[in-house]
């Protein structure tokens, strides 16, 4: 023990140290006069400090008075760790959620051992040895294998052990049951996601956008891609990839623009900067590397958008790495244009590496924005104690215990996942007890808090299939018994079904084994007729005037994206399906690609998006047999909202709504309607393209259910010519990034809507004769469409006004007078979804195009002054006629396949003249 007043023998002369000279040299007070500071719950920490002042203090010359401090400091420690023994054992025996990390890598590969414990590259890396996380990782590596503490000694021994001895005893005493790679990083020889599983229960993928880009544009001569082709082969290649379910699925997205361009990401970047990006990017050469912040900008938003509509997270890289990257633009506060954007309002995001120097601003964003987490690795273990200390406690200075997420970023050698793993649970003890020292944690919420940290954050933020609580003595950590992957087993009693929507509206599927569509479907798709668009409602052949015959075949190819396993049958699932003539080229009669491509014209010229929400009306019938002959008549008698009626099909209903809710498909609302045995059910409003599908879904489940109690569930338009009609109606409003711009801003519009509202809606309302030929597709529909029936018989708008076709809704909550969608009520359930919104979309870009105006809304029933409005078509040949003369939909949807419509609708009008009774067969067909 150093004597305190030979430290202090070389302090220069002066009158402060002469006039306490005598006290410098007074004996120490005696052990029952020292004065310890009363401690507190796991205080050994400021205990320490507080000696420390009192040596300095006192400038104690006396030998044995520091060894009674001494003692008592030790005493002090003892006692508080047998306090926290509990928080301690906690963390030493949980099982670990290591939610980013990265390839390991053979022991032939040319990435230095050295590597493991720096950033460094490069000549820099000969410094390495001399920093503190170097030092005290090295021992820790050599404490674990029983070597001397040299890097030379640890090599030697890795090389006699082999990789995956030495492998498994890091794994082991590391106790991760779960690890999610980002395979991204390129490294030497190293070992594919599968290889990981030998040592580690689950393992999850993270898919690296810019990386997925690169391997896209390395594919192809640079001379062929433009943003546009671009775009679809990422798209496509990106939602090809199973999401959350098999043993190495995507978990998550993640995006290392910090490396490229910064984190100041412009999630409005235009289309033309992207473009120039892309050109710039593809003249610099092969292998491709994307730079270009224009470029990086707009595949990091196209990444959110997929992220959003998966429900996949997206990490995001912040703070410090290697010398490729300008710690400047890491700093996360340069996020937040992107954290403001409400279109991503709901993609989940993890700031990595706790953001580190910059955690006070990780934890800060962590606080404020309920869609930020945070990762603390990477700065656990390549910081000093101190550093790692520190950062983990910034973080949780304001971040919620429950944000807070654990990974080792271990990469290239299982050593340090080792590392990463042991000294996060050394840090994580410190910080939690000094908050429990503190007064900030009881002993109970600290446990709670660090096995949330460890495992149960990031098995809820990357919805990870693990039970928390197996008794496996092994585990505490295990896959969950019930997880199974999406694709059903591949089995010769396992289907998967490729729906598609006709001409016509009908929905037709046709089924494979899943082998065989997980083998070559999936990818090749099915093989499917020209006459398939062509058929009507009445037969299964191609009407003569659609043009389409039975010379020449598509590809019906999966769009992965929608595939679901079906809820009332789990051995199959069903995936909508897009139509090709080859690989990358659509057909221009496919409807999911025709309203792709009239989206894709309203965002490009007018930077809007256009939402649909449908209000499904149906009727349950029940088959009787009446005088010898099979019928079907309603299921039940109640009038509208009737709690009886509802109470008679609550059963169906229970079934119905998880049902949707398992296809992500939102239900609102649903209730009886006014017919005997109608019914209606309301779906959350979201994305056109997405609605369309939805829909499509909606009809399978609502008519499943319905067959599995034994009744049938019915579309058609009119079912009983002396009841109520069922509609489809739809909900139409526009956003700007994600921001509803279908109301004014202020109350000095005269109709409560923005300019750009009221001309697409004034497009829609001039274009209605011509759009009733595709949402109102059958002869049937016009016996809905009459006055006094609130389906919109006249072509007129009005304000809350259910008699009109077109009315605009101002639901609760809405500021007085404003606008936030507006209901179209001529659509009605045998319509196609996809090209009735491609055909309103086209309407409304036509009237913003035009800057069309809308007439007075009509606030009385429509009826009423009947002789002052236009009747809607009062037939399909109306409508037809109408559509046949409206040039400016043939530009947007194409010639052919509006010929292709009208020469079904035609053939309609022909068959039911001549057969009327034959809309009664219709209720088998919708």
């Amino acid at each position: 023990m150093v004597c305190v007043d030979k430290l202090n023998s070389s302090s220069p002369p002066n009158s402060d140290v002469n006039e306490k000279k005598s006290e410098r040299h007074q004996c120490p007070p005696a052990k029952s006069q020292i004065t310890k500071p009363r401690l507190k719950r796991g205080e050994n920490h400021y205990y320490f400090c507080n000696v420390l002042k009192y040596k300095t203090k006192t400038k104690q010359t006396c030998s044995n008075s520091l060894l009674i401090l001494e003692f008592e400091f030790n005493f002090t420690v003892r006692e508080m760790e047998m306090e926290f023994k509990e928080l301690k054992e906690a963390i030493d025996q949980v099982e670990l959620v290591d939610a980013h990390a990265h390839n390991i890598v053979s022991l032939e590969s040319s990435f230095p051992f050295i590597g493991t414990f720096s950033e460094a590259t490069g000549d820099a890396l000969s410094f390495a040895p001399h920093s503190l996380s170097f030092k005290r990782n090295l021992r820790e590596i050599a404490q674990l294998y029983g070597t001397e503490v040299s890097l030379e000694a640890i090599e030697k021994h890795r090389q006699a052990s082999g990789l995956h001895a030495f492998t498994s005893k890091c794994f082991k005493e590391a106790g991760i049951s779960a690890l999610l790679i980002d395979d991204g990083l390129k490294l030497d020889k190293k070992q594919d996601i599968e290889w990981h599983r030998d040592y580690v229960p689950f393992v999850g993928r993270v898919l690296r956008v810019e990386t997925l880009a690169e391997q896209i544009l390395d594919e192809e001569i640079s001379s062929s891609w433009t943003l546009d082709s671009f775009t679809k082969a990422f798209v496509e290649r990106l939602t090809s990839y199973p999401f959350s379910w098999s043993f190495h699925e995507i978990v998550a997205l993640k995006t290392v623009a910090a490396y490229r361009s910064g984190l100041d990401i412009d999630t409005h970047v235009s289309k033309e900067a992207a473009e120039n990006g892309l050109v710039e990017v593809l003249q610099a050469g092969k292998p491709v590397r994307i730079g270009n912040k224009s470029l990086i900008d707009y595949i990091v938003t196209l990444s959110l958008e997929i992220a959003e509509r998966h429900g996949l997270p997206l990490q995001i890289h912040t703070g410090f790495g290697d010398r490729d990257l300008d710690l400047r633009l890491a700093n996360p506060l340069h996020l937040r244009t992107l954290l403001e954007d409400k279109r991503f309002a709901k993609c989940r995001i993890v700031l990595l590496h706790a953001s580190y120097p910059f955690s006070k601003e990780a934890s800060y964003l962590s606080s404020v924005y309920p869609q930020v987490y945070l990762d603390f690795g990477l700065a656990v273990p390549k910081l000093s104690v101190h550093g790692m200390v520190s950062s983990v406690k910034e973080l949780l200075d304001l971040a919620p215990t429950k944000k807070v997420m654990f990974s080792t970023d271990g990469y290239a050698s299982p050593e340090t996942y080792y590392l990463g793993a042991k000294k996060a649970r050394e840090v994580i003890y410190l910080v939690l007890r000094n908050a429990c020292a503190s007064g900030d944690l009881t002993l109970m919420e600290a446990i709670d808090a660090a096995k949330d940290i460890f495992s149960r954050n990031s098995i809820a933020f990357y919805k990870l299939n693990l039970d928390v609580n197996s008794s496996s003595p092994q585990r505490r950590i295990s896959l969950a018994p019930q997880m199974k992957e999406p694709d059903v087993l591949e089995d010769s009693s396992s289907f998967v079904r490729i729906i598609w929507v006709d001409t016509s509206g009908q929905q037709r599927c046709r089924a494979v084994q899943a082998n065989r569509f997980n083998k070559s479907v999936k990818k090749s798709g099915i093989g499917l007729t020209h006459a398939s668009m062509g058929m009507s409602s009445f037969t299964d052949g191609p009407a003569e005037e659609s043009k389409l015959t039975g010379v020449g075949e598509i590809r019906l190819v999966p769009d992965l994206s929608t595939k679901r396993t079906i809820p009332w049958t789990k051995q199959e699932s069903m995936v909508l399906a897009d139509m090709l003539l080859k690989p990358g080229e659509a057909w221009e009669y496919c409807p999911r690609e025709t309203l792709r491509r009239v989206a894709k014209v309203l965002k490009d010229e007018f930077d809007l998006v256009m939402n649909a929400g449908f209000e499904n009306e149906f009727y349950l019938l029940k088959n009787v047999v009446r005088e010898g002959k099979e019928e079907y008549v309603p299921f039940d008698f109640g009038p509208y909202c009737s709690t009886s009626s509802y109470d008679a099909a609550s059963p169906l209903f229970h079934e119905i709504v998880p049902a949707l809710e398992s296809l992500n498909i939102t239900v609102e609302q649903f209730h009886a309607e006014s017919g005997k045995g109608q019914f209606e059910v309301s779906l959350g409003y979201t994305v056109a393209s997405h609605a369309a599908d939805n829909l499509v879904y909606t009809r399978e489940v609502i008519r499943s259910v319905a067959r599995k109690h034994g009744l049938l569930a019915t579309f058609v338009p009119k079912y009983d010519l002396c009841d109520i009609g069922s509609g489809s109606h739809v909900h139409l409003s526009l956003s700007k990034n994600g921001e509803n711009v279908f109301p004014a801003s202020d109350k000095s519009s005269a109709h409560g809507m923005s300019s750009t509202g009221e001309e697409f809606m004034a497009g829609v309302l001039f274009h209605l004769p011509s759009i009733l030929a595709v949402i109102a597709p059958l002869p049937n529909s016009y016996d809905r469409i009459q006055p006094n029936t609130w389906s919109g018989a006249f072509q007129c708008w009005g304000k809350e006004n259910r008699e009109a076709a077109i009315r605009t809704a101002s639901p609760p909550g809405a500021p007085d007078g404003l606008v936030t969608n507006f209901e179209i009520k001529t659509c009605d359930g045998a319509a196609n979804p996809h090209l009735s919104l491609a055909i309103i979309m086209a309407a409304g870009i036509d009237g913003l195009r035009r800057h069309l105006q809308l007439p007075e809304p009509i606030d009385t029933n429509p009826a009423d002054v009947a002789a002052t409005l236009k009747r809607l078509p009062e037939s399909l040949s109306e409508a037809v006629e109408a559509l046949e003369k409206d040039q400016v939909l043939h530009e947007l949807l194409g010639q052919k396949l509006l010929v292709a419509i009208t020469g079904v609708r035609k053939s309609e009008v022909e068959y039911y003249s001549k057969n009327p009774d034959a809309c009664k067969q219709l209720i088998h067909r919708y």
